[in-house]
This record gives C-alpha cells, structure tokens and sequence, in this order.
C-alpha cells in the first residue's frame, strides 16, 4: 500500500479525531479504549469466552456504560470511530466534484491513517472472517452505519432530499466495493497492504459504469 511521505504524515493530525469538535473526540476516544480492551481480551480468551462484564472492567465502566457505546457485543468489533471523521473530510472536497471522486480522495487520505493501527485493524478483520455473529452483524450495521452516512453525504453533494433512491442505490453500490475488498483480503485474494488499492480500483471501476 502506498502511503503519504513523511512530511506530509507530519503536517497532517496524528490522530484522525482530532478534525472532531471536542465533544465528539471524547466520546469516540472513549469508544476506542472500549474496544482496545475488548479486542485484547478476544486475542487472549477468545470470543466467545470473554463476556461484556470482563471488558467493562478491563475498561473501568459498568456494563451499562459499555452498552450506551456499544449494542451489542458484536458492535465492538463492526463499530469504529471513522464514519464522523469520513463526513468531516467529504464535506471538506471541493463542491464541483461527482460523489465517487469525493470519497476516493477521502479514502486516500484515510485509508493510510487507518492502516497505521494496523494490528487493531486485523484483529477486527481476522474477528470478522471466523465469528459467525460478527459477521452477521457485520453486514447488519452496515446500513445503519455507513451506507446510511454514504447515502447521507451522496443526498447532500447532489441536492438530493434525504432518502432519494438513486442517491440510496449509489450508497450501497459503494457499500459493496468496500465489502468486496475486506472479504478480497478474508479469502487470500490480496495482500493486507493491497486494500488500499484494490479500494481505489474498486471505486474508479464504479464510476466508469463498472465496464466488464
């Protein structure tokens, strides 16, 4: 995967978070020291054996708490703080770019960011490939998560009222490119470092009517 020099990576926030406004970086920053116990547990004990009640107090919170974040057990895994972020970076692209342009230049901004936590990354890949339930819930978030925020930010940019359908059929058809990278990368096709591209190819292909 190609990333950005140095430099650049330097001139750029360290953390992703920090483009939030400061309500929004202490819930989300709470949410991850949520999920970095819980994904350290799942490593150690395994999914199944580890209970909400075991990561609440590897995190110090009460289980109540831990739900208030997360739903469900599975959502530690599927959830993660990127989706605010995405809307803050799209938002930022110049007016006069179609949709797809758009979030190609903010995957390629936040995918290398994204990737720097790269063992967080795969141990949320490799929960996602060989549990069952967090698959399952996977693909169940994923419209209430962001293909819901895809379909927002498409509406947006084109003028479109909130729940028009082609703005909702765009969504998911870039829901579906992301998809079929990660289970690219599940099944052996790809390399982890390939996501990236295989990502951006999958975008541009979309945009040229996916010519076969």
């Amino acid at each position: 995967m190609s990333t950005s020099p140095p430099e650049q990576r330097a001139a750029r926030s360290e953390d992703p978070l920090d483009r939030l406004p400061l309500r929004e970086r202490k819930k989300l920053k709470t949410r991850r020291a949520i999920q970095h116990h819980a994904l350290r547990l799942f490593e150690r004990q395994g999914y199944d054996d580890t209970t909400v009640e075991q990561i609440a107090a590897a995190a110090e919170i009460s289980p109540s708490t831990f739900f208030r974040y997360f739903p469900t057990k599975e959502d530690v895994i599927v959830s993660d703080e990127y989706d605010p972020v995405m809307v803050e970076v799209f938002r930022q692209q110049p007016p006069e770019l179609p949709p797809i342009e758009a979030l190609r230049r903010v995957f390629r901004e936040l995918l290398p960011e994204m990737f720097e936590e790269r063992g967080l990354v795969m141990a949320r890949l490799r929960l996602t490939a060989n549990v069952p339930a967090v698959r399952a819930r996977m693909i169940e978030a994923m419209r209430s998560g962001t293909q819901g925020v895809l379909k927002e930010l498409v509406a947006e940019r084109t003028g479109r009222p909130p729940g028009d359908l082609d703005a909702d059929a765009l969504a998911w058809a870039v829901t579906g490119v992301l998809m079929s990278a990660m289970y690219a990368w599940m099944d052996g096709v790809v390399d982890f470092e390939d996501m990236a591209e295989l990502i951006d190819h999958n975008l541009v292909f979309l945009a040229a009517g996916c010519p076969l």
